[in-house]
């Protein structure tokens, strides 16, 4: 299917905010304190613009926050949360702050998931959870002032619907969000608390209890078409009810939109691992928009604060050009639906399952751990060049102006139409690389009229070879451990987007005709 947009400089445009780049995830708390972490998030907020960053266990143990002694009297210690916090703001980024896991000393149950052994489990003392949620936000305010506190974010838990992050039932993460708003909100009431960040969208009724049922998983295993089914949100609805029926704030609602059928290890045990069809993003946005509107928090701000082309960290898919051109087309064409859709994450500095086998080890980052950008990256780096202004919409398309400097930007991308589903999880490199030779050429056409005589247009193509680092890696051997020099020539090949240096005739006006190769992704930019 041929991508043709025409945009005009001179007509009016309307608001476009850049919810891509609003939030972005990473792994835990602990791994923010590692130099490469902390060098990763500075230039990802800066190429890429984010906002906000959010991450997992900000109460861990390995981060000190609350410590028990013999006589079990309570301490809470902040050294470690600062520097990691210091640090983000001095990237530019502020806190998306998740409330979790419980303290060892506070948890039900302990290590219930991943290496480093996330306490997922509610706490076994309330009102020791509620000290801490006073004590840790009063902190805050004392050090960085409460102006500037009133303009982060407070998510309770992460994915409570899920056994391994929450042993306990609906009811006792209702409780426990409850006991959480009301906390912050008695420190200062403007702090903007939400939830009930579950997870996924499923098509059956195996969250409508109290805890999962695995036999309702059978309504997926046995579907014929997965994209005919009623995929709706976890929890949400019922947690919007049970909030207004105790007077509750919710300033944000929050969940994880995977275009997946599963949200850790498939099916109780059966491991089968299901790929929903290429629009399901925004297919789960528009829904989550209406049930929000409709709802009785029709003002609460909608963050999802967790989305990936899978939700496995291990899939080989996240390091080739497939995952970026996905990730181009869902946050285009859901633009407007909601305030945040957040990518999971930003680095492969990140041990949910420990570390990483070899350099592309299929991580959920944007870059590797050595600081290689990945195809993904660049995507979220042509995302931030558009402007803030809609122009225009067209399949494949969009056409954007800058409201500052009336710099028009396009951003076109071919996710081939033979590919009907999200980017399948790959298992092993080889499969990523049969999903990347999907697809045939098609045309593209860009105009942009009104322009000043002789404008100066960049055009940046992003696509297997351009800004793809796995080219190069697979010509020098594949190594798993590159040496240094080997790792400095991964970076330049990462950063070679391909980019011409173009013109505005004398009319203003700039066409750009050519054919573009499967999964490529095209930048067209006014330069003033």
């Amino acid at each position: 299917m041929a991508i043709s947009i025409a945009a005009d400089a001179a007509r009016p445009g309307s608001p476009l905010a850049h919810s891509w780049s609003e939030v972005v995830g990473a792994g835990r708390a602990a791994e923010g304190l590692r130099a490469g972490w902390q060098e990763h998030l500075k230039d990802a907020a800066g190429r890429c613009g984010f906002r906000y960053v959010r991450f997992h266990g900000l109460f861990h143990d390995d981060m000190f926050v609350l410590r028990q002694d013999a006589a079990g009297r309570i301490y809470h210690t902040f050294h470690y949360v600062d520097d990691v916090f210091d640090r983000m703001l001095e990237s530019g980024v502020r806190p998306f702050v998740e409330f979790g896991f419980s303290p060892g000393a506070l948890a039900r149950e302990h290590a219930t998931t991943f290496w480093w052994g996330a306490n997922g489990a509610p706490p076994t003392d309330m009102a020791a959870w509620t000290d801490l949620i006073t004590a840790t936000v009063r902190h805050w305010i004392g050090r960085y002032g409460a102006d500037e506190v009133a303009r982060w974010y407070f998510e309770v838990w992460n994915e409570p619907n899920l056994h391994n992050f929450f042993r306990g039932t609906r009811s006792e993460y209702f409780a426990l969000y409850e006991a959480t708003v009301r906390a912050v909100k008695a420190v200062d009431p403007r702090l903007r608390v939400g939830g009930p960040a579950t997870s996924n969208f499923v098509p059956d009724a195996r969250f409508a209890g109290e805890r999962e049922d695995t036999a309702q998983h059978a309504v997926v295993l046995d579907a014929e078409n997965l994209d005919a089914l009623d995929w709706r949100p976890v929890w949400l609805e019922e947690f919007l009810a049970f909030c207004a029926a105790r007077g509750l704030p919710v300033d944000f609602v929050s969940t994880h939109p995977y275009p997946t059928d599963w949200a850790l290890d498939g099916h109780g045990g059966q491991h089968k691992e299901f790929v929903r069809g290429s629009d399901a993003t925004v297919r789960d946005l528009r829904l989550l928009r209406e049930i929000v509107d409709s709802g009785p928090y029709p003002d609460a701000e909608i963050h999802l604060t967790e989305w990936n082309s899978s939700p496995s960290p291990r899939d080989h898919a996240h390091d080739h050009m497939p995952a970026a051109t996905f990730v181009v087309k869902s946050q285009v064409e859901s633009a407007g639906l909601v305030d945040s859709l957040a990518h999971w994450v930003f680095t492969d500095v990140f041990e949910e399952g420990g570390a990483g086998d070899g350099i592309f080890h299929g991580g959920f980052g944007m870059v590797t751990y050595q600081g290689v950008p990945k195809p993904v990256f660049h995507a979220y780096r042509m995302l931030h060049a558009l402007g803030d202004e809609l122009l225009g919409r067209a399949p494949g398309a969009v056409a954007t102006r800058h409201g500052g400097t009336g710099a028009l930007a396009v951003l076109a991308y071919h996710y081939p139409e033979q590919q009907r589903s999200a980017p399948p999880k790959a298992a092993v490199r080889d499969e990523a690389l049969a999903v990347q030779q999907v697809g045939e050429d098609t045309p593209l056409r860009v105009e942009l009229r009104g322009l000043r005589p002789g404008a100066r247009i960049v055009v940046e193509t992003l696509a297997v070879g351009s800004g793809d680092a796995t080219t190069a890696w697979r010509a020098m051997g594949s190594p798993d451990f590159p040496t240094r020099e080997q790792t400095a020539e991964l970076r330049a090949a990462a950063e070679d987007v391909r980019r011409r240096e173009l013109a505005a005739d004398g009319a203003g006006t700039f066409v750009l005709a050519e054919t573009v190769t499967p999964w490529s992704v095209v930048l067209v930019r006014e330069e003033r």
